[in-house]
């Protein structure tokens, strides 16, 4: 059988986007069982609630479900359990350092396999506030209403 080649993805996290100011992103891989392997690989997760944390020079990610394997036995996982992220030394150093400044935290925003191997996309964000959210929005459905505006003036003929 072929190796497998190429990103596959899993599941997007697009409520990040958002919630958050997205300040830097790293690839990370995670420590899998199998059964959990299995899930990813018929696409099945979730990354709503999802959320990275660094413990004693280890980085973690916490829940995200990912349901249990559908033809597995007794020993299926946790849907959400702890779940262990590769990283280098330096990158976790870093990535205490910038968490600890306040305000600063880990989301994962994609889920995806990269070469048959699973990985996550974590960044490093801030909190919007309400306003933010809010401004943001405008400024999508603003920019929304202009391309509507220059699209019926090409249909026009003008």
């Amino acid at each position: 059988m072929p190796k497998e080649q190429g990103t596959k993805p899993v599941a997007t996290n697009r409520r990040a986007r958002h919630d958050y100011l997205i300040e830097d992103t790293l690839e990370a891989g995670i420590v899998l069982n199998g059964t959990e392997v299995k899930s990813l690989r018929q696409g099945r997760a979730s990354l709503v609630d999802g959320y990275a944390y660094i413990d004693r020079g280890e980085a973690w990610l916490d829940a995200v479900h990912i349901p249990e394997y559908l033809e597995g036995t007794w020993n299926n996982h946790a849907p959400r359990r702890k779940r262990k992220l590769l990283l280098h030394k330096e990158q976790i150093r870093k990535l205490a350092m910038k968490t600890k400044e306040g305000g600063y935290t880990l989301v994962p925003l994609t889920l995806y396999f990269l070469n048959g191997r699973a990985k996550v996309e974590l960044a490093v964000a801030k909190g919007k506030r309400e306003f933010d959210k809010r401004h943001a929005l405008r400024e999508r459905q603003d920019k929304r209403e202009a391309d509507r505006a220059v699209s019926s003036r090409k249909y026009m003929g003008e």
